[in-house]
């Protein structure tokens, strides 16, 4: 009952005097134990791999779960099915999905013979993140979606999973203010659990990602900034990859590249290593990372890495001058995504990101390739998506706003955003028909209103108003 509730202290000992009332069957043959005797010696198990699994503890995960299975009666479902859920859930967490699906199934069998709401929630939450995992987004948003009417309105702590879920799916769907709603009340149900279980700071980090995408840069650097404290005082280090990954994130966007690049370096982070490289304009050290990467999470079969990471091997490509490349690489990416209706996977990545969409669509009207066609309403949504202005919270836009000392006018943030692109003043007189002189007029109307001296501090002031 502990357990169920999030408490970890004392179980250990609770688990201890259990198997001490039970030492003289313990010297028998295991064939000699009477029923009663295995049962017992399989709740022991069971209770032993969950709390391994609030450890993060997979192998002694799999080693209780299945010693679990081999002493407890067909009849005792609600043990069976603990031990079939953390053994699933370990396999997840050793990478190896195949087998966590395997045993999910039996666990899902389990919790229908047994009706018991709560085996049937963890059940069907677990069940949800395999299917978004598998960037199965429709079917793992009505899955979460099923979790939270058999919640209903208990305040179940479970219920955090569900939530945050839909968070994450609604926040790729664009669907920011849904995403809000669902990602606070995940966060309200985590904290139930104290500072006990970490569900808390996946929350964290989740609204942290929000800000970037409505602007607020500050505010996302204060949520991870308190949230990295928290991961370092509990100890939640299998945690602080996931931290450090949404600060990489936040510091790029504040211009920050140096400290993105130490942090890179403290984690094993290749995804945000390749975006240091292309922040630091080394596209080929991006490629060589990205490549076996890719190669990497294909043979796994994890769909939703090998899409973050097609993504960005699209943009290095492009950075490259590797134009054609990079179209059909993004091409890949769009055929691979469309299924899942993915948006905030290509909008987050910027102006470089809706340049190339443009250009593939370019490419499909010139070329009216058939598999292009399919993509064309996909494609449409996409540039109309990174169009649509960044939801902020108004205490940041009101904040962002005083920060400037007059507006920037509609040409000179088309000049900004050319600028952001990596384009030299005399490139942008001849994309804009402008003269040399009225462009540098622009760069420095344009510095006097960000309060910067160079383009680097004006790009990185741009991103943090939100500009860019």
């Amino acid at each position: 009952m502990a357990l169920t509730a999030g408490q970890t202290t004392g179980i250990e000992e609770k688990l201890q005097a259990a198997e001490a009332a039970l030492r003289t069957q313990h010297a028998q043959r295991s064939a000699d134990l009477d029923d009663k005797t295995r049962d017992l010696i399989g709740q022991i198990a069971a209770a032993r791999s969950t709390l391994a699994l609030t450890q993060y503890q997979p192998e002694t995960v799999i080693i209780q779960s299945r010693r679990a299975l081999e002493y407890l009666p067909p009849e005792n479902l609600t043990f069976r099915f603990t031990a079939n859920w953390t053994l699933s859930v370990a396999y997840q967490l050793q990478g190896d999905r195949a087998a966590a699906s395997r045993v999910l199934a039996e666990a899902l069998s389990i919790s229908e013979a047994s009706g018991e709401m709560f085996s049937t929630i963890l059940a069907l939450s677990h069940l949800a993140l395999m299917q978004e995992l598998e960037n199965q987004l429709y079917r793992a948003a009505e899955t979460y979606r099923r979790v939270l009417q058999l919640v209903s309105d208990q305040p179940l702590p479970n219920a955090a999973e569900a939530n945050l879920g839909l968070a994450r799916i609604c926040y790729e769907w664009n669907d920011l203010d849904a995403a809000e709603q669902h990602g606070q009340q995940a966060l309200l149900l985590a904290r139930q659990y104290g500072h006990l279980l970490d569900r808390f700071i996946l929350c964290e980090v989740f609204l942290a990602r929000l800000k970037l995408a409505q602007g607020d840069v500050n505010g996302a650097a204060t949520v991870l900034a308190q949230t990295d404290r928290a991961t370092r005082e509990q100890n939640f280090v299998q945690r602080m990859p996931e931290v450090a990954a949404a600060q990489v994130l936040t510091l790029l966007r504040q211009g920050d590249v140096a400290a993105a690049a130490r942090l890179v370096q403290t984690h094993d982070l290749p995804i945000s290593q390749a975006r240091v490289y292309l922040a630091q304009g080394d596209s080929s050290k991006a490629l060589a990372v990205l490549e076996p990467l890719r190669k990497q999470m294909e043979a796994k079969g994890w769909q939703d890495e090998r899409l973050k990471v097609m993504v960005l091997q699209a943009i290095a490509h492009q950075a490259h001058g590797e134009k054609d490349k990079a179209v059909q690489v993004l091409g890949d990416t769009l055929t691979l995504a469309e299924p899942g209706g993915f948006i905030r996977l290509f909008v987050d990545e910027g102006e470089l990101m809706r340049l190339l969409i443009a250009d593939f669509r370019l490419m499909i009207e010139k070329q009216g390739l058939r598999e292009g066609q399919k993509l064309i309403g996909y494609v449409d949504k996409l540039l109309a998506a990174f169009l649509q202005p960044a939801t902020m919270p108004q205490s940041a836009v009101s904040t962002q706003q005083s920060a400037m000392i007059e507006p920037l006018s509609e040409r000179e943030l088309e000049i900004l955003r050319l600028i952001a692109e990596g384009l030299s003043n005399r490139e942008i007189s001849e994309r804009l028909f402008l003269a040399l002189d009225t462009i540098k007029g622009h760069n420095r109307r344009i510095f006097d209103k960000l309060q910067v001296k160079s383009r680097t501090e004006a790009i990185a002031r741009a991103r943090e108003l939100g500009l860019l």
